[in-house]
């Protein structure tokens, strides 16, 4: 089992890329920098493959709507070469709060985006004269659309790979489907080992009966929690507001994928009711909604002989890469996590 995590840099980017790299020699395999509305994570990315020698750097993730696909590809090409060959590009869709909210771009047909986008990435990396003609992107523009001056170009330079692994963040049936069909890896969120068979696995085996063999096993990230510890049960307080969030956030009535899936996992009265109290502004009584079932399922919190068994669970099911988020106050409480997990993976 792999062990990932997400970077936290609200204390300073440049103690976390001091950190990151400890974490590196403490057994990290690969960092997620993420990309909602704060810094960029391109400059946070290349920033540190200057610092790291071994770690995998992934965005995490790179939305569908806020690059072209051309460009994408070429930052994923550029990160590549400057980390060695140790990139992987998570995309996802985000969602309409942050891409209408705040870049001003509809939200629209993430599916059929997402496979065009991978197609052309792929193109590029290959040094194929890009050529696409879809329903949302047209590369060259046609004619009736532009000068008429476009052609057919392809990267200048010789990527170091010309199959950078793409890992697509996917909730729905459909996407999930599509996600084991082209991508290198899926990343869901809030994932219940128990579970997941009976939510995704129809898609799963859609998408992989379709799966293009040269693309390998599907590789799977999750994002549990992590604590370790006798008197850790505290800690799961912690996670509750991050679920309420966007359970009961992260969209409205009707329209909210989160709150779907804790729907599907079979917490639709508590769903029902963290949605009610996030929406009316109580976000305190939301998070008290979060009922610990929930919350011990989808992360990994409680003494090491426990979290051996949920890390066995995650295996089992199918999972390759815990991406945690450690709950420790300090640097140094973060990499002691990340040992103490190294030596359960091991």
């Amino acid at each position: 089992m792999r062990i990932g995590m997400g970077l936290n840099y609200s204390g300073g980017f440049a103690q976390t890329a001091a950190e990151v790299a400890d974490l590196e020699r403490a057994g990290l395999d690969i960092i997620f920098v993420p990309e909602a509305y704060s810094f960029d994570a391109v400059s946070q990315l290349g920033y540190l493959a200057a610092k790291t020698t071994r770690l995998e750097l992934a965005s995490g993730i790179f939305q569908l709507y806020t690059r072209t696909p051309s460009l994408t590809a070429m930052t994923a090409a550029g990160l590549d070469f400057v980390s060695d060959g140790r990139f992987v590009m998570g995309i996802g869709a985000s969602g309409p709060q942050v891409i209408e909210g705040f870049h001003g771009v509809p939200y629209d047909a993430p599916l059929g985006r997402t496979r065009e986008i991978v197609d052309i990435c792929r193109q590029v990396w290959r040094r194929e004269k890009v050529q696409h003609q879809g329903r949302y992107y047209q590369i060259p523009l046609p004619a009736d659309r532009g000068t008429g001056l476009g052609k057919p170009l392809k990267l200048i330079n010789q990527p170091v790979r010309e199959r950078i692994p793409i890992v697509i963040a996917s909730l729905g049936p459909k996407n999930v489907a599509m996600t084991a069909e082209i991508a290198e890896g899926w990343e869901p969120i809030f994932y219940y080992p128990e579970k997941a068979a009976e939510v995704w696995g129809d898609a799963l085996a859609t998408g992989k009966a379709k799966r293009d063999p040269s693309l390998g096993e599907l590789q799977i990230y999750t994002t549990p929690a992590l604590a370790i510890g006798d008197d850790v049960d505290h800690m799961l307080e912690w996670v509750k507001p991050h679920l309420a969030l966007y359970i009961g956030g992260m969209g409205a009535k009707g329209k909210n994928f989160y709150n779907d899936l804790a729907v599907r996992y079979g917490f639709a009265k508590e769903a029902e009711a963290i949605q009610d109290l996030y929406l009316a502004g109580k976000k305190q009584e939301a998070a008290a909604a979060v009922p610990d079932e929930l919350v011990r399922a989808v992360s990994l919190i409680g003494p090491e002989g426990y979290v051996r068994e949920r890390v066995a669970a995650f295996a089992e099911s199918g999972v390759t890469t815990l991406s945690v988020s450690p709950l420790a106050a300090d640097g140094a409480g973060r990499i002691r996590l990340i040992e103490q997990l190294r030596a359960i993976c091991d």
